[in-house]
């Protein structure tokens, strides 16, 4: 039984999630990402289809950063890609290949749920710093807009689009770059990088 202590609490904590996002709490996660059937919305449970559906192989083929660093470096980029794959517990582990000096190099993270559904944190490595992840909007076989937060000498924010190939159709890019100015990012600071041979498995 539920009661209505345990409902109000869930919904702080949702609300709190929300709030790591800092301006950006009125961009929600996709509906349903993670509830089960029948499950009132406020009670947040591991709902194995829909991480299911979720994992697999994507490819990172949009990205906007509000980083200065960003803009002088966007030429380098380009199309990343990684695997996904559900844990039993409702996380994630999330191994992404890029092409380095010395070959295709693995980089994994666990991504840990949070007490709102889409929404997962993770550490990050290479910044030493608990980063925030929200999967905004998804059809599970064909895209996905990732809005990703940290926070290191300030509040940075990026968007990424993933698809499950490295072409996606023309609507969808459109969809990202609409949905990155609507946050505030510069023209310039968008990008859709080249496409490269797969580096990680087949």
């Amino acid at each position: 039984m539920v009661t209505s202590g345990t409902m109000r609490t869930t919904a702080l904590i949702a609300s709190l999630t929300l709030l790591a996002f800092g301006v950006l709490a009125d961009v929600q996660p996709q509906k349903d990402f993670d509830l089960r059937k029948g499950q009132c919305c406020l009670l947040v449970r591991t709902n194995v289809k829909y991480l299911q559906k979720f994992g697999g192989k994507w490819y990172r083929v949009g990205l906007a950063y509000d980083s200065l660093a960003f803009a002088r470096y966007r030429s380098r980029f380009r199309i990343s890609m990684g695997t996904l794959t559900p844990l039993s517990n409702g996380d994630a582990e999330l191994t992404m290949y890029e092409m380095g000096l010395t070959g295709c190099q693995p980089i994994s993270y666990v991504y840990e749920k949070a007490a709102v559904p889409g929404v997962f944190k993770y550490f990050s490595t290479r910044h030493h710093r608990v980063k925030d992840i929200m999967v905004v909007e998804t059809n599970y076989n064909e895209y996905a807009l990732v809005l990703k937060n940290k926070k290191i000498d300030k509040e940075l924010t990026q968007v990424a689009l993933y698809g499950r190939s490295q072409k996606l159709r023309p609507e969808l890019v459109e969809k990202f770059r609409e949905f990155s100015l609507s946050l505030g990012f510069s023209r310039e600071s968008i990008l859709t990088p080249s496409a490269t041979d797969d580096c990680g498995p087949a």
